[in-house]
């Protein structure tokens, strides 16, 4: 089997790669000294621009810590499932990407809806084509 990646695995691989930072970045929101762009971006998507948004309550650096963990090990997931697994088994693994893509979208939107925060669908929407545009048109076969 050839070591040379497709274009799907390196477009899911960049989509994986983004997540993974992200998910680091969030993490380090944990620590006040270093949450500064998570701050600021926590008080666009909670407009109006103000300020208010310190991000200092512990519970709320806690959830940092967890939400970034998570996307961090599941960009990682994702990046592993674009590698051989995909060249083996292509069917399968995109089907599983595919789900926990729409999985993360729905919930995650739903939550930022909920939390006065539907400026982050947005952002969401960029992830997810990150993710589904590598596989578009993936495991099609022309009509005989």
């Amino acid at each position: 089997m050839s070591s040379e990646l497709s274009g799907e695995q390196r477009g899911l691989r960049l989509a994986a790669g983004v997540t993974m930072a992200a998910g680091l970045g969030l993490a380090l929101a944990a620590i006040p000294a270093l949450n500064l762009p998570v701050r600021l971006l926590a008080d666009v998507l909670i407009w109006p621009f103000d300020g208010a948004e310190t991000l200092a309550a512990p519970e709320t650096r806690l959830g940092f810590a967890i939400s970034g963990g998570l996307m961090l090990g599941w960009g990682l997931m994702i990046w592993q499932l674009a590698g051989e697994p995909l060249a083996r088994a292509p069917e399968a693994i995109r089907g599983s990407i595919r789900a926990s893509v729409l999985a993360w979208f729905m919930l995650d939107s739903a939550g930022s809806v909920a939390a006065e925060a539907a400026l982050n669908v947005v952002g969401n929407l960029v992830f997810l084509a990150l993710f589904l545009w590598p596989m578009r048109g993936a495991g099609r076969t022309a009509a005989a």
